[in-house]
């Protein structure tokens, strides 16, 4: 993930539309993106890496798709994210929308063990 920093010169609306261009080429149109967690964060190397991402189980069942399989991109790393991970160890924070894709819509669960793939 690269950061953006202010140069001298460059006007704010000229520095802002950078930056609002880097922002929106991070997230997927689709939205299906995450958060990394410790265990794969790497000091950022993750960051803009694509996963293979399934529901394999959760604490309420019929929670899982079966057989579905979705490819996010992590954009964050889960710690500094705006959500918070629900349990400690997290592996990968899903958006909203990754989460929903996988997940059947009638479940309660705001946690899922998931299968992932690089």
């Amino acid at each position: 993930m690269r950061m953006l920093e202010r140069l001298p010169g460059i006007l704010p609306h000229i520095y802002l539309q950078r930056v609002m261009e880097t922002i929106q080429t991070q997230f997927p149109s689709s939205n299906l993106f995450g958060a990394a967690g410790d265990g794969i964060w790497d000091n950022g190397a993750s960051c803009g890496r694509q996963y293979l991402v399934r529901c394999i189980s959760a604490t309420e069942p019929n929670t899982c798709l079966p057989g579905l399989t979705i490819q996010i991109k992590i954009v964050e790393y889960a710690l500094q994210s705006a959500s918070s991970p629900s349990s400690s160890g997290t592996t990968i924070l899903l958006s909203q929308t990754a989460f929903a894709a996988i997940t059947n819509s009638s479940s309660t669960a705001t946690s899922i063990n998931i299968e992932f793939q690089q």
